[in-house]
């Protein structure tokens, strides 16, 4: 079914929207649940993008610190890339590009084909 391997490539691409999201600067989680809601086609929530960055840290891709909240709450977590994760999505944005290049030579029809 269609659907399911749209899902997986939803995941597998999250990650990588999450880093360039960040790319720009610091960012709480909510910010950027509703910057990548933007794309509509990744169809992400905060269930979705909360544990990536909680991985995305653990693996040192991202740098966290707290600011107190306006509405004096808890302390809200502001998420910025760490120069791992700038390397890291450098090189997953390479490998984005080599893979885009592969599938459009795919694509491309032999002598013969339509």
């Amino acid at each position: 079914m269609l659907e399911g391997w749209i899902t997986q490539m939803r995941k597998g691409l999250v990650e990588y929207c999450v880093l360039t999201v960040l790319r720009r600067g610091e960012s709480h989680g909510y910010e950027l649940v509703q910057a990548l809601r933007q794309i509509e086609a990744l169809a992400v929530s905060e269930s979705t993008v909360y544990p990536i960055l909680a991985r995305l840290r653990a693996e040192k891709f991202l740098k966290v610190r707290e600011e107190p909240s306006d509405a004096g709450g808890p302390p809200r977590r502001v998420f910025a890339l760490t120069a791992l994760g700038r390397v890291r999505l450098a090189e997953m944005h390479a490998y984005l590009g080599e893979l885009d290049h592969a599938l459009a030579e795919l694509r491309k029809t032999t002598p013969g084909e339509k």
